[in-house]
């Protein structure tokens, strides 16, 4: 897919294939702008370009959402505009030093969001990013090679089903044996067991369907100047 919008969460995708036992890939670049360094420099080529996966299990999926980038742009710009810092050292100013303030991608010269692995290991995340740019913008044939004149994302889907390889049965079969095995292996402390991807989004996807959904104390702030132009009733909390 080629300018598509923003297409936000990738891990919201996931379910509508993993409820059907089906194996979904996705992955995403926004080719109009740049703001991860590539491992060893200090110039930004790339965005944090997202890749997700859902992994159906017998009971329920693994849901991977991750970045080729240490951070994103979302939460850098909202900790920016709160006067707070990143919990670790995930950017880098313009002279290569790794730092927690996202200051440092506003004031001149620019710094960059390091890639996934940071200062000691990016060349991981530095090979992801390449391989999400050829597998978006690549196979689009729209991408950073082009101009960039307004938003133009790139989107790459890919959709498996086992029962057309191993079979579905050996599939999961393998799945669940992984989900028990990370579940059971020994933690590093007590109170914080190993769990698997997307687990804890999951429990809080059906708390909210029961109780309602809870909101960052940022966003109606920011949603309130629209619904004063267009005359709309905020909706309260309950």
């Amino acid at each position: 897919i080629r300018r598509a919008h923003h297409i936000a969460c990738l891990a919201a995708y996931l379910k509508r294939a993993t409820d059907r036992g089906l194996l979904a890939l996705i992955y995403c670049s926004d080719p109009s702008t740049a703001s991860v360094a590539p491992f060893g420099g200090v110039s930004p080529v790339f965005t944090p370009n997202p890749l997700a996966a859902g992994i159906p299990t017998s009971r329920d999926p693994i849901l991977l959402d991750v970045s080729a980038s240490l951070t994103t742009n979302g939460l850098t710009n909202r900790l920016f505009k709160a006067g707070a810092k990143l919990p670790h050292a995930w950017l880098q100013d313009a002279q290569g030093n790794a730092t927690s303030d996202p200051a440092v991608l506003f004031n001149e010269p620019k710094g960059t969001l390091l890639p996934l692995g940071g200062l000691e290991a990016g060349h991981k995340g530095y090979a992801l990013a390449l391989l999400v740019e050829a597998l978006t913008g690549g196979l689009a044939g729209f991408g950073r090679a082009d101009p960039a004149d307004g938003w133009g994302a790139t989107v790459y889907v890919q959709v498996f089903d086992p029962a057309a390889f191993g079979g579905t049965d050996a599939f999961t079969r393998q799945t669940d044996w992984l989900v028990a095995a990370c579940h059971q292996a020994t933690p590093r402390a007590a109170a914080t067991p190993p769990r698997l991807p997307g687990e804890h989004g999951l429990q809080r996807y059906r708390d909210q369907r029961e109780h309602g959904v809870a909101l960052h104390p940022s966003i109606m702030p920011a949603l309130q100047t629209w619904t004063e132009k267009w005359s709309v009733v905020a909706p309260g909390a309950f």
